[in-house]
């Protein structure tokens, strides 16, 4: 993993994606070379601006359908779902370029021959790409310090989808430490640590121990800093790898001295401006998509009802504010007071059930972003009864309200909808990921995914 802009990205996947520019942007020249048999057919042109758009708008397509995630899975028949709607967007963005900058066309035959050479191009890296990726010589080899609930929680992300590139050598017993992880993962070191590493090719230390009171093996560990090992301990261990906080592993020291969670004036004029771009953008392309799902809403109810839905929520530093959504429940939802929304909700429209799948019951919403309630990206917005009640159960709950909300967000692309305290809980890590390294590459990164959520339904209700 690497860091770019505070937010841990694959190397593997930034690899792939540097190696599939160059496929991209070499596209239509290989297009011009394939459409004429002849030399001095050969269109004498420069294609450099061309290249460089389809280039980007093919790599925020293949962002966009989630091709750059490992948590996706290798699965042949998902990759090549995904990979053929990406190009098909990119056509159609394409497409979109050149009618309304002509001087830029190229002909339909070398763009054809452009679209086939990248396609195949693209498929056969990926192809080799997924053959030897998960190889076991390219597998980040884990050593683990700690045999207890911590050690087996580890042990049990490397068996998770999208984390096939770890390989957890095995666990170090530390003190009287009580142990949970199998007899099979248990290490008992006969040597230095520093011998043990050299000789198993270990990559990098994750101190993980419940009870960090018997002490820590200081002297070892410095030992294999020092010589190059990263020895780093397990909440920063899940951090990067599952784009979490674990908060019953989190302690307020973590908080204190781990990096993030910065703010300055810069940062959030940057931020309101992105929002302010980002919501009138999608207005600009959105507002047909919402006449329609308010005339289907009010034909729905017999031509009579609100079709806007306005809800108290919790924004940021606990300020309240109305929230305006399409109505996707009947009128009388919440006759017997507030409810968490559930799956295969009862209460919810048939036409609400389509707008939720699709996310369109939350594009009124925009309105809450240009009048400065909202941010485009940010947690959830909650309602103050569910905020009173989960915040004296779940610790450092109160922490997501430092920033605004949003319409959607890390933990709405990371985990399904909030059904119950534990799902709020889960979310609130992907929740305090966000809050504590955030930056405008992060927001258009969870952006771009959007399509993804949108496309396939993930997550909503």
């Amino acid at each position: 993993m690497i860091r770019v802009f505070r937010h841990y990205i694959s190397t593997a996947f930034l690899s792939l994606s540097l190696l599939e520019t160059v496929i991209f942007a070499s596209a239509f020249q290989a297009g011009n070379l394939l459409r004429f048999k002849e030399t001095s057919d050969i269109v004498q042109t420069s294609f450099f601006i061309p290249s460089a758009i389809f280039a980007v708008i093919m790599l925020v397509c293949m962002t966009g359908m989630g091709l750059y995630q490992r948590n996706q899975g290798w699965k042949t028949a998902a990759i090549v779902l995904r990979l053929t709607g990406a190009f098909l967007l990119g056509t159609i963005a394409m497409s979109l370029v050149f009618y309304a900058l002509p001087d830029l066309f190229i002909g339909r035959g070398i763009l054809g021959f452009s679209l086939l050479f990248a396609f195949a191009g693209t498929a056969i890296l990926r192809a080799i790409f997924y053959r030897f990726a998960d190889a076991d010589k390219l597998k980040r080899r884990i050593l683990i310090y700690g045999v207890g609930k911590k050690a087996q929680q580890l042990i049990d992300l490397q068996d998770n989808e999208g984390h096939d590139h770890l390989d957890i050598v095995g666990c170090i017993p530390m003190g009287d430490e009580q142990q949970v992880i199998q007899q099979g993962s248990l290490i008992n070191l006969d040597i230095p640590l520093i011998e043990f590493v050299n000789l198993q090719d270990i990559d990098e230390i994750v101190v993980a121990p419940d009870d960090r009171r018997g002490g820590l093996p200081v002297d070892d560990l410095l030992d294999c800093k020092i010589s190059g090992y990263e020895v780093i301990d397990a909440l920063t261990f899940y951090e990067r790898e599952s784009g979490v906080i674990k908060i019953d592993s989190l302690y307020p020291s973590w908080l204190v001295f781990s990096d993030g969670f910065k703010a300055g004036n810069t940062k959030n004029l940057t931020k309101r401006a992105f929002d302010i771009f980002s919501s009138l953008l999608i207005l600009f392309f959105t507002w047909p998509i919402m006449l329609i799902a308010a005339g289907f809403i009010w034909a729905e109810n017999g031509f009579s009802g609100p079709i806007f839905y306005t809800q108290i929520r919790v924004g940021a530093h606990w300020r309240l504010f109305n929230v305006m959504k399409f109505r996707s429940m009947r009128v009388d939802a919440e006759k017997n007071g507030a409810q968490w929304a559930q799956k295969n909700d009862a209460r919810v429209t048939p036409v609400g059930r389509i707008i939720r799948k699709t996310r369109i019951d939350e594009l009124p919403q925009i309105i809450n972003v240009l009048k400065g309630d909202m941010s485009f990206v940010g947690p959830r917005p909650e309602r103050p009864e569910f905020v009173d009640q989960v915040a004296t159960s779940i610790p450092f709950y109160s922490e997501r309200h430092r920033v605004k909300p949003g319409i959607t967000g890390w933990a709405q692309l990371c985990y399904p909808y909030s059904a119950s305290e534990d799902d709020a809980a889960r979310k609130l890590e992907y929740d305090l990921y966000y809050v504590k390294n955030y930056s405008l590459f992060l927001d258009m990164l969870i952006l771009l995914q959007t399509t993804e959520v949108i496309l396939w339904g993930k997550g909503a209700q």
